[in-house]
């Protein structure tokens, strides 16, 4: 039995990892749920699973919680700091972060210093503060499981050849699976314009953008897959949990989103992990790993999904993927920077600030700008993401840049 907090339970990971856990009620307990403003639905979430303490991060809507809670003999835990308290709950052995961008960094190392195992869907934790985080892991003698469904495909890949994947080794005497491998290979979807070639980037709509042809994402997340920022982000996301150099971290295009990714080992094999895409297979084999429970789930038919198909991706046509391979190759808080750069520029184009084209031009822009230092520290990454987005927001035309700060 997995005692389990979800942090982000509001949001489309969290409410697939509820649907796990009602699937699961032998194996996954929800002890805690986190939420930043949608406290009706946390509540009705805490009442459903028997949960006694919720998190609101928003001081002002953990006042809404507070009225619709007590009745209900509901603690609410308010702020940022109500939410890192409750990565940290006593009861809970296992922490799954889907919080938004780095406001996870803290939740995650709280997590790890408690002796938590952490199941990561937010990315971003690693992609700026992956040397941090990944130290407090082995230090803490916890394992760091992955939620994204590329990763989760690469970890059960590595998992099949008796050796230790990086995010889960707890000893250093344990075989390492990275020693046995070539390298690993990230699938993307393309979202919906790898294979619109005649599109104008510079005319494309926030609704054209949105209109994700395989995943019910949130926006930010759906905005990175169609400038294919997210892979860019899941190269330096995989480099850290598998203890691979980013250049030995392919991309390849693959539309209908079959075949998760891959793993070429040293002897040419190359293992791949399959499912339709349903995020509810990446949250369910991180919440009981290492063991495979039965559960009623959509069947993957191969003969009636017909052709796969896959291609190398543009980068021509998506520069994101190069500027995240630039700010792994120098490292420090370079990596921090570009994740800021590009939450910034994608609320500016969602809100009509620049074109769709203008995401990449103020990343660079920014990247170009920065001075880079070590990243060792949380002060010193943070310091990193908050310059950066304040870099961000005057490129972006932005009037108020204290909001991109919040």
């Amino acid at each position: 039995m997995r005692s389990v907090v979800i942090l982000g339970s509001t949001g489309s990971i969290g409410e697939n990892t509820l649907k796990v856990a009602e699937a699961l009620p032998h194996a996954v307990r929800v002890v805690g749920l986190a939420t930043h403003t949608k406290v009706k639905r946390v509540i009705e979430q805490a009442l459903q699973f028997g949960v006694k303490v919720v998190a609101v991060g928003s001081r002002t809507a953990a006042a809404e919680a507070e009225a619709l809670a007590r009745p209900h003999g509901i603690q609410v835990w308010g702020g940022a700091e109500g939410v890192t308290a409750l990565a940290g709950l006593a009861v809970a052995d296992t922490v799954l972060c889907a919080l938004v961008g780095l406001s996870g960094l803290q939740p995650v190392l709280t997590a790890l210093e408690a002796g938590k195992d952490v199941a990561l869907a937010t990315k971003e934790v690693l992609v700026a503060a992956g040397e941090l985080v990944m130290r407090r892991r082995a230090e803490a003698g916890v394992r760091l499981l992955p939620v994204d469904s590329e990763h989760s495909a690469l970890f059960q890949c590595l998992q099949s050849s008796a050796f230790s994947p990086a995010c889960v080794r707890t000893h250093d005497n344990e075989p390492a699976a990275e020693e046995r491998v070539t390298c690993l290979t990230l699938t993307a979807s393309g979202g919906p314009f790898a294979a619109q070639r005649e599109i104008d980037f510079e005319r494309v709509t926030p609704e054209q953008a949105l209109d994700h042809p395989c995943w019910n994402m949130g926006r930010k997340v759906t905005i990175d897959s169609a400038t294919m920022m997210n892979k860019g982000l899941e190269i330096m996301e995989a480099q850290w949990l598998f203890n691979m150099p980013a250049t030995r971290v392919g991309v390849i295009v693959h539309p209908e989103s079959i075949v998760h990714s891959l793993v070429t080992f040293v002897d040419g094999t190359q293992l791949a992990q399959l499912s339709v895409p349903d995020m509810r297979f990446p949250i369910q084999y991180a919440l009981t790993w290492p063991d495979r429970l039965a559960v009623a789930m959509p069947p993957l038919d191969l003969v009636s999904q017909g052709r796969l198909t896959f291609e190398a991706p543009d980068e021509s046509r998506f520069p994101c993927l190069r500027l995240a391979r630039e700010a792994a190759a120098i490292g420090g808080t370079l990596p921090a920077v570009l994740n800021a750069a590009d939450e910034v520029a994608v609320e500016a184009f969602l809100a009509g600030a620049i074109p769709f084209a203008g995401i990449w031009r103020t990343v660079e822009q920014v990247m170009d700008a920065h001075a880079v230092q070590p990243a060792a520290t949380y002060e010193a990454i943070v310091e990193a993401d908050t310059w950066a987005r304040i870099a961000a927001s005057e490129r972006c035309g932005m009037r108020d840049a204290d909001k991109v700060l919040a």
